[in-house]
């Protein structure tokens, strides 16, 4: 192959835009290496976000380009990713064994918070991370059941807590350890206190990522975690709903105030899909999360239906993702998990494991 020929390649490299991240392949320094042997490209990615679900779509796509744009008619496109840690809040310690910690949140109760939660976990795994999930509502914990988990975790030391695990996920929740139908008759200052214990106590193994499903609000729990966990992203879910969206803005605007950066948001029940002829109505309004997105400056990473399945597989324990890996809904979580994912690989990276240990002896 001629020089012009690498040329032509690395062009369409450059201009090859990778949807989830919004810059090409280059800019995004995916490319790390490209090889000619006679009429023979070889080109190596490795993606900040699990890709598993974009992988194929992603060969192929390039292949095409190659060929359309530099004559390449004999392409091998290698695709992996490497999740790294990013930057969290000044101050904040990174947990052993946690790369980045995500908090999903919401203004408002009632919006879907915990389903898109449950779900987008289940997500992130199937895309081909290590996930966990942190059910961080005391009062009404409802991650086991949507899990469908049952029982109470082991402590092999008497001290900390082994995660439970489904689906290839790891959780903790307060509903493993009481009863329940047992209401938590606590104070802000045990509940805070219980989270913090439940997120350091319990022993995550080697997680990429590790999601919190925040109670609704804005209160002592969203400020424990604002000060006291190292997050490095938020994400914001809401409805179309006008009153709703005043909520969700609330929650937004308190992670800009302690300075956690938001990955997007979510809009939940965007339309209503009949079950019986498939009519779509937006009964709860329309286009509210991308004027909400758009004021605010983030992204909207997606924008899910309002189906009886995604509840009725929630509820049984079977989240709709391994419940129906193949349907639309599905398809639509894993495209936000792999969007968020994205925004968030593009954040600074963590550099505080490569600061060396400084050790005084008296000699």
């Amino acid at each position: 192959m001629s020089e012009l020929s690498r040329t032509n390649i690395d062009q369409v490299l450059d201009q090859f835009i990778d949807p989830h991240t919004g810059v090409s392949l280059s800019a995004g320094k995916t490319v790390k290496k490209v090889e000619i042997s006679g009429d023979k490209v070889s080109v190596s990615l490795v993606l900040g976000y699990p890709c598993a679900g974009y992988r194929d779509t992603l060969i192929s796509d390039i292949k095409q380009q190659l060929a359309d744009n530099a004559g390449v008619s004999n392409a091998d496109i290698t695709v992996e990713h490497k999740i790294i840690a990013h930057s969290v809040q000044h101050g904040v310690k990174r947990l052993d064994n946690v790369k980045n910690i995500i908090a999903i949140a919401s203004g408002k109760g009632g919006v879907g918070k915990s389903t898109t939660s449950v779900n987008l976990a289940l997500a992130l795994a199937a895309e081909g991370a290590s996930v966990g999930l942190l059910d961080a509502d005391i009062y009404g914990p409802s991650q086991p059941r949507m899990m469908g988990l049952a029982g109470q975790p082991e402590s092999e030391d008497g001290k900390t807590l082994e995660p439970m695990e489904n689906y290839g996920v790891q959780c903790m929740s307060i509903g493993f350890l009481v009863d329940e139908e047992s209401p938590m008759i606590w104070r802000g200052p045990m509940v805070t206190q219980a989270l913090e214990q439940l997120l350091n106590d319990t022993k995550w193994r080697d997680l990429d990522y590790l999601l919190i499903d925040l109670p609704p609000g804005t209160g002592d729990t969203q400020l424990t975690l604002a000060q006291k966990v190292p997050v490095s992203g938020a994400i914001i879910v809401t409805t179309p709903q006008d009153i709703a969206l005043l909520d969700a803005r609330k929650g937004l605007k308190m992670f800009e105030k302690v300075d956690i950066p938001i990955l997007g948001i979510v809009e939940n029940m965007s339309t209503h899909i009949c079950s019986n002829c498939q009519h779509e109505e937006p009964i709860f309004g329309e286009g509210g999360g991308g004027v909400m997105a758009s004021d605010a400056g983030v992204d909207l990473l997606g924008s899910l239906p309002l189906e009886m399945r995604i509840r009725q597989q929630a509820d049984s324990g079977q989240p709709t993702v391994v419940a129906e890996p193949d349907c639309r809904a599905s398809a639509i979580y894993r495209s936000i998990a792999r969007k968020a994912a994205a925004k968030l690989a593009g954040q600074a990276k963590d550099y505080s494991a490569n600061f060396p240990n400084i050790v005084i002896q008296s000699t």
